[in-house]
């Protein structure tokens, strides 16, 4: 049994992690009696005034979780707004010792002043995409065999690639045993066989030499002492079958596709304690799935060898190389489309096909199409970021153009476009998102508002309260009310305006697009009220309006999208310790326009990306 629980750690179906070294923990002591007395009243799971719920927060480690909320807290109580006029107010040492906590504790934060940590050592398996990828650029073969392995979900960070749901059923070790015995026979015999028996060398070495070359590619470093030989046990076994030479070559190379060390992105532990930096092979491991969900390529490969592909400069060039090379597509496609979860388009949207029958499967399709090209700009250009919220162009093909108004596109393909006003560019005026985020029948002010709080600022609400009162499947009036009226009225209600006031006003201001995103005037016989409040007592109207209201707030879209790539290029959701790294990485983007090629580079460069530390001894293990 203890054998069996350390194999299980080995290989990550055990999940643990050494917590990181924080202060010694006076939230209860010194802290929370002050919440209770003073906040929880307003900021509680039922009130939340102001979208804060303080009540969530029960240690220290809580608070590194949220430092934004806590930011806010400070510069509130700090400067005597908090608690409000006509409230019990705290005397002036209490609010001196919550402010000095509160600052130092945040301080500490961003300082990594506890003991630095990369984060939870995981063995990643491959994902469906990755193993396609991979397969692709070890053989030369296109047949995609992981789309027909089990469904994957998303994990923390919300994206497939999350180390902590590539889970390995039964039925995929079956899937992954019949692929490799599928693909070893389709790949071209000159991609197998570019080295054979002569005058020089036997058969026996030939062969060695080509599972030298996949076994070194296949597990993504140099093979160790003994892998080689276990290969060629299994070509010489194949042999003494009175089996032919490439029979024998292909029943190795199959076992190469089924080793664990091809399966899953391994690192090796160090004999040191503490933090340190992998090594340039697993570097280069790093850098292919993060931007080509792929193996090293030679020159990857190359660097690594030379032990030169950690330093900053080599990193900066290989950066930018990779995101020249058409190969990563596949990251701007896999990680905008989760992102942004237009993937959900082709699944969760269903728009009325009586009242939307241009809605066509092909419409649907150039609809996601848009996101990825638009994305994908950004990305190969160095763009600056904002500019994914307000661009002055899109991608679009005839039938995507039909629906946005614009003339002289022809044909299905995509080409990009410079938009006649700034109603529609950048994320928000994209028809994937306004489908997504409406029903079948009506758009969603409460949908929108939500997806740009979450998927734009990072600032998503709590659920909804049970046993709420749904409104209307379209937007005819109700008793005289209109859709925005029959929303203003539920708003009203106290269990519900903490988060509305925040949602409603932003989904609002894209009340101008139905609900599959063509613009409209008027909503039956009334004119579109595309008008919006903030909390904060600003007002907007209509798209463009609300677009400069996001870039006014640009740090928290910033900070939301770097934490968003960092989660994709680790392959797990993000901890409190990951907060120094997102600090660093949101202030060289300020300083440099906020250009796409400063956030890859920044994240590649990142402690968490470049370390790592040993996996933890399990207690049943040593016992």
């Amino acid at each position: 049994m203890i054998r069996f629980v350390v194999i299980l750690a080995a290989l990550g179906f055990v999940r643990a992690s050494i917590p990181a070294e924080v202060p010694a923990d006076h939230f209860q002591v010194k802290v929370r009696p002050l919440l209770e007395e003073y906040c929880l009243k307003c900021h509680n799971p039922t009130k939340a005034k102001g979208g804060i719920n303080l009540a969530a927060f029960t240690n220290v480690v809580s608070v590194y979780r949220e430092p934004e909320v806590w930011q806010k807290v400070l510069a509130k109580v700090q400067a005597n707004e908090m608690p409000p006029e006509g409230k019990p107010q705290p005397t002036d040492t209490q609010r001196s010792a919550l402010t000095n906590w509160v600052h130092q504790s945040l301080q500490d934060l961003e300082e990594g002043r506890f003991a630095a940590d990369p984060g939870r050592v995981l063995i990643h398996r491959l994902s469906k995409t990755e193993y396609n990828c991979t397969i692709r650029d070890l053989l030369g073969v296109d047949s995609n065999p992981a789309d027909n392995f089990p469904t994957e979900g998303g994990g923390g960070g919300g994206f497939d690639n999350n180390a902590d749901t590539l889970f390995i059923p039964p039925i995929l070790m079956e899937r992954y045993l019949a692929a490799a015995t599928t693909l070893v026979e389709q790949v071209p015999k000159e991609r197998i066989f570019f080295t054979k028996k002569n005058w020089f060398e036997s058969e026996r070495a030939a062969a060695k030499r080509i599972l030298a070359h996949f076994g070194m590619r296949g597990f993504r470093r140099p093979l160790e002492p003994g892998e080689l030989d276990r290969l060629m046990l299994i070509y010489d076994r194949t042999r003494e079958k009175k089996r032919d030479f490439a029979a024998g070559v292909k029943a190795a190379l199959t076992g190469i596709l089924v080793s664990p060390n091809f399966l899953f992105r391994v690192e090796t532990d160090q004999e040191r304690d503490g933090a340190y930096r992998v090594s340039d092979y697993e570097l280069a491991s790093r850098l292919s799935y993060f931007l080509w969900s792929s193996m090293p390529d030679e020159e990857l490969f190359r660097w690594a060898g030379a032990n030169q592909l950690h330093e900053p400069k080599m990193l900066e060039q290989q950066v930018a190389r990779m995101i020249r090379d058409p190969k990563s597509r596949v990251f701007t496609e896999s990680f905008a489309s989760q992102w942004l979860r237009v993937r959900e388009l082709r699944t969760a949207a269903q728009p009325d096909p009586n009242r939307f029958p241009n809605f066509t499967p092909a419409l649907r399709d150039a609809m996601y199409r848009e996101v990825v090209d638009f994305f994908d700009s950004v990305l190969r250009e160095d763009a600056s970021l904002l500019g994914l919220l307000s661009a002055d162009y899109t991608f679009v093909n005839s039938s995507l153009a039909k629906l946005y108004g614009i003339d002289g596109v022809e044909g299905e393909q995509f080409r990009r476009v410079k938009l006649a006003d700034d109603k529609r560019g950048g994320l928000l005026g994209m028809a994937a998102v306004l489908t997504l985020t409406s029903y079948p029948q009506r758009t969603s002010p409460v949908l929108r508002g939500k997806w740009v709080l979450e998927e734009i600022l990072g600032t998503p609400p709590p659920p909804p309260p049970p046993l709420v009162k749904s409104l209307p499947p379209d937007d005819s009036p109700v008793d005289g009310l209109t859709l925005r009226q029959q929303l203003e009225k539920h708003r009203a209600q106290p269990e519900c305006a903490a988060c509305h006031v925040r949602m409603d006003p932003l989904g609002f201001g894209l009340e101008n697009f139905d609900p599959i995103g063509a613009w409209r005037a008027r909503i039956g016989n009334q004119p579109v009220d595309a008008s919006g409040v903030l909390p904060d007592g600003e007002k907007f109207e209509g798209p463009a309006q609300l677009k400069k209201v996001l870039l006014g707030r640009k740090e928290e879209f910033i900070r939301n999208l770097t934490r968003k790539m960092l989660a994709f290029a680790l392959g797990r959701g993000l901890e409190y310790y990951d907060t120094p790294a997102v600090n660093r990485i949101t202030k060289a983007l300020a300083s440099h326009d906020y250009r796409s090629s400063v956030l890859i580079s920044q994240i590649v460069q990142s402690f968490p990306f470049e370390y790592r530390r040993n996996a933890p001894v399990l207690q049943s293990a040593k016992n």
